[in-house]
């Protein structure tokens, strides 16, 4: 599973998808999870979780 900021959540698709060779599943993250959830590829606030 990846955390992604806006910056980043094509990387995380992209990173997915080559890892898996399946499409990945993007969420939301809740209020309460965004607050202590970091960007998997960078330290800016994490908005979706992206996994296979």
């Amino acid at each position: 599973m990846y955390y992604a900021c806006d910056e980043h959540i094509e990387l995380a698709l992209d990173v997915v998808v080559d890892e898996n060779e399946v499409f990945p599943v993007m969420e939301k993250l809740t209020q309460e999870q965004a607050l202590s959830t970091a960007c998997s590829f960078c330290k800016n606030q994490a908005i979706y979780s992206v996994t296979k």
